[in-house]
């Protein structure tokens, strides 16, 4: 009876540590997914919050006017010079325009100062380009959508509260009474802001763009592809399969490791130091940021491709030792393009971790306000995320739709970048 006794005690016991076991096992597996949920919620959360505030960058409010291209104010002369074209007085086109579609009298200086105020200073260029494009146009009349100012826009997004007192409201009544007007007559409407793709610079919100940007970060990107690539390949080929294993080459890989945690700020310095203090190369170009860019992402295609490298089978080398192929024909015929996947994969990632990258490029003079494309990686320009930056601290109300409105084109490009190495990885991945 005691041996009943004993081993049913001792099954009872087996059980509860047999039930203690699976419950540990549930709870570890629910704090698996709340982790995953909480995080995708932080996801979905910062998503919402750009989105919700960036998507109305993407709409700018326009006025249309018939504006008559008078010659005696663009090109009194008929000579049809070009630097009289580029400095007439086409503000003066526009405020006629709009006075004539508001019927306001040239001789009242208040209303027209407030009829001044609801056009952007940037309908100069638009109607500026205009001439430049077909001098044909001057004498003539045609309808034009013209900017409207960024608090009119403001308005008409719901940025400025029309139910604030008159006093304290950037609009008064008036000038809303005449946009409530143009609205209801459809020569006031928001339409899609081509502007934020193309324009550069500006120190209006309605007319500032990341056209510049974009072309900077593109040499940039260029830059790092032609630099970081080959060179990252090339040493991570040479450490695994040529280099002697002893202390010069542990010392390298270390010091490769521990580059890849040195802060990106520390990179900027070094920039700051050897491309411009002591090379000359010109401040705020994109050379320097491409650069500074490559010397930042080289550790993670080196570990990236070493990894890749160290993944493809011993076997692959030894069968093809053993059909009489040379170490190099092994390495460039077999190894590395089974290991090309991996090498595509970590690649695209450092690249994508170089797109964002701020700080490094502040410390080299990227924020300057640039506002013509750059035409060579020597030219002053800036970069999409230090543009962000720059908005990001303009006191501006029209500049925080421009902030979020920019990060969003950001993550597009970092979540297309991302895709695709992950389709490359799926498409030539082998199983072995």
């Amino acid at each position: 009876m005691s041996d009943d006794a004993s081993i049913a005690a001792h099954r009872a016991a087996r059980n509860a540590r047999t039930k203690k076991r699976y419950a540990a096992e549930k709870r570890f597996r629910l704090y698996g997914v709340l982790a995953i949920l909480s995080a995708l919620g932080f996801l979905a959360f910062l998503f919402t919050s750009i989105i919700g505030n960036g998507w109305s960058a993407f709409l700018q409010t326009s006025i249309r006017l018939d504006i008559h291209f008078d010659e005696q104010v663009i090109d009194p002369s008929g000579a049809r010079a070009d630097m009289q074209l580029r400095t007439a007085n086409y503000q003066r086109l526009a405020r006629e325009a709009l006075a004539a579609r508001l019927g306001i009298d040239a001789d009242d200086r208040t209303a027209a100062r407030d009829m001044n105020a609801l056009l952007s200073r940037g309908v100069v260029v638009q109607l500026r380009d205009m001439v430049l494009d077909d001098a044909a146009i001057i004498g003539q009349t045609a309808s034009v959508w013209l900017l409207a100012s960024g608090n009119v826009d403001s308005l008409m997004k719901g940025s400025i509260d029309r139910e604030t007192p008159e006093a304290r409201r950037q609009l008064n009544d008036r000038q809303v009474g005449w946009i409530d007007q143009l609205a209801a007559d459809g020569d006031l409407k928001k339409r899609f802001n081509t502007g934020l793709f193309v324009n550069g610079a500006s120190s209006q919100p309605e007319t500032a763009g990341v056209g510049v940007a974009l072309i900077g970060s593109f040499f940039m990107m260029l830059t790092v592809v032609v630099l970081a690539v080959p060179l990252g390949v090339a040493a991570a080929l040479y450490l695994e399969e040529f280099a002697p294993k002893n202390r010069l080459t542990d010392l390298i890989e270390v010091n490769i490791n521990n580059l890849a945690a040195v802060p990106s700020i520390v990179f900027g310095l070094l920039g700051l130091a050897v491309f411009i203090n002591f090379f000359g190369l010109p401040r705020s170009a994109a050379l320097v940021g491409g650069l500074v860019l490559t010397l930042m992402t080289l550790p993670t295609v080196i570990i990236a491709t070493r990894a890749a490298i160290r993944a493809v089978p011993p076997s692959i080398r030894e069968a093809a030792l053993g059909v009489g192929a040379s170490r190099m024909q092994t390495v460039f015929h077999h190894v590395l393009p089974l290991a090309m996947p991996g090498i595509m994969t970590g690649t695209i990632i450092g690249l994508v971790q170089a797109l964002g990258e701020t700080a490094p490029l502040l410390m080299i003079g990227l924020v300057a306000f640039v506002v013509d494309y750059p035409t060579t990686p020597l030219e002053p320009s800036t970069a999409l995320p230090v543009q962000i930056y720059m908005w990001a601290t303009a006191a501006e109300r029209g500049f925080v739709e421009r902030t979020a409105g920019a990060t969003i084109i950001l993550l597009g490009f970092l979540i297309v970048m991302n895709a695709t190495a992950v389709i490359l990885r799926r498409r030539f991945e082998r199983k072995w």
